[in-house]
């Protein structure tokens, strides 16, 4: 794995970077698989090294796994949540993390309500590679990278050939960092992406050439989105932000946006399905479908792992250079 190939001292966000950095993210991270199958799930990859895990937000699967990943790695990780920090006394975050800093970790992973928040610690703090774990609805760059090694898997294509799909994305679109995020993965691979929701969730502007480059489809039926869809991503309902009035009722929303065997009929043959977790099921997709044969919700998890893994032994194992 050659790391002086990385270019950057952080990992922010999708946006920003070359089609080449996440081709070579997606092959680094590929090449952890291995390891998370072995009896012995530990390397001495970065043994010595501290990894923090800050998360000011609920998370299982994203803290889970950054933890799980940090260890198999061999580094020290130490995992600090909202109500264990001072945030909760109402230090800010900038003096939370100098304060972290100032104990010499080699990365900090974070995940903040605040979009921007990453991006910010990443200006302020001068020894600390920086990792978004999610930043409000901004991004969750690691989860666009397990998705994209998730799809190369089932079709069995390298990186660089996972270009000319339909990738369809349902859900809570205005809302979700995962939506931006692999957005921005799809568009550098060269797939075509539409997005399926209540006008009041899939914003027009994101249609538009200066959000994300231009070649987004936008589509307000069911059914006609997923028509010849060759990867379904079904979004979490955020019930949290439902008070806002941006959909009547969830039994309208379910009637209408719910993600079942027999919506996806229309879709291309083969069609396979992919859910970032938690799933409201029932909701935005049904049961029957998160744990059918079409789901690859279980690979995600998987793949989660060692995409984590890469993107910390890439970031921590050798010499900085500028900022993405």
């Amino acid at each position: 794995m050659n790391v002086d190939s990385v270019r950057f001292q952080h990992l922010l966000g999708i946006e920003g970077l070359s089609r080449e950095d996440l081709i070579f993210l997606l092959e680094n991270s590929q090449q952890f698989v291995e390891v998370s199958q072995r009896d012995l799930k530990k390397v001495p990859a970065l043994r010595g090294k501290t990894i923090i895990n800050l998360f000011l937000e609920p998370s299982t699967r994203t803290r889970a796994s950054f933890e799980i990943a940090g260890k198999r790695l061999s580094a020290d990780t130490i995992n600090i949540s909202g109500s264990g920090t001072s945030v909760s006394k109402g230090e800010t975050l900038l003096d939370t993390a100098r304060t972290l800093q100032a104990m010499n970790p080699d990365i900090l992973v974070v995940r903040h309500r605040s979009s921007g928040a990453a991006h910010f610690l990443s200006q302020e703090l001068t020894r600390t590679a920086v990792v978004n774990a999610g930043d409000g609805m901004h991004e969750h760059p690691t989860q666009a990278l397990l998705d994209c090694l998730t799809l190369c898997q089932h079709f069995e294509l390298a990186p660089s050939e996972l270009k000319g799909k339909n990738i369809t994305i349902v859900g809570d679109i205005r809302h979700s960092r995962v939506a931006r995020s692999n957005i921005w993965a799809h568009q550098l691979l060269g797939n075509k992406v539409t997005l399926v929701g209540p006008a009041t969730l899939v914003p027009h502007e994101f249609a538009d050439e200066e959000a994300f480059g231009g070649g987004v489809r936008i589509c307000h039926t069911l059914r006609e989105g997923v028509e010849g869809a060759d990867v379904v991503m079904v979004l979490r309902i955020q019930l949290e932000r439902q008070s806002d009035n941006f959909i009547p009722t969830l039994e309208e929303y379910t009637r209408q946006y719910c993600v079942t065997p027999q919506v996806l009929e229309g879709a291309a043959p083969g069609c396979v399905v992919l859910h970032p977790g938690p799933a409201n099921r029932g909701i935005e997709i049904s049961s029957t479908l998160y744990e059918g044969t079409q789901s690859l919700v279980e690979k995600q998890v998987t793949n989660g792992v060692a995409v984590r893994m890469a993107t910390l032994f890439l970031l921590g194992s050798r010499g900085r250079k500028e900022n993405v």
